[in-house]
């Protein structure tokens, strides 16, 4: 797992999906990502708030074709480029929203940078 240094260009990473996770495609074509909720702190939030053991995630239609596309081989310049060619100026700015999708990605642990 790569982590990413003051000095190095954040394009140059590539995105690969956290295989704890597993995810599908839904009936309405976006992609739904399931997460276990584990730890002492959920264990007591399921047991005495009846919160669930799985909470599931469902992505929009750009986080789903970006989801898809994090292969664990293209870069996130390469990424941002496949969204622009796929949703063209629907998705401007593309660079600004598929690098604050990636960090939220990463926050939450989905992904992993490989450099």
């Amino acid at each position: 797992m790569a982590k990413i240094k003051k000095d190095e260009n954040f394009l140059d990473y590539i995105p690969v999906r956290n295989p704890e996770y597993e995810w599908k495609i839904k009936e309405n074509g976006l992609a739904e990502v399931a997460v276990v909720n584990k730890g002492f702190f959920n264990k007591i939030a399921q047991t005495v708030f009846r919160r669930p053991k799985i909470s599931y995630i469902e992505l929009d239609e750009y986080g789903t074709f970006m989801w898809e596309n994090i292969d664990g081989e293209s870069d996130v310049l390469a990424l941002s480029e496949k969204m622009k060619a796929h949703f063209g100026k629907k998705a401007e700015p593309v660079l600004d929203r598929l690098v604050k999708f990636i960090k939220i990605l990463q926050t939450n642990h989905f992904i992993t940078y490989k450099k």
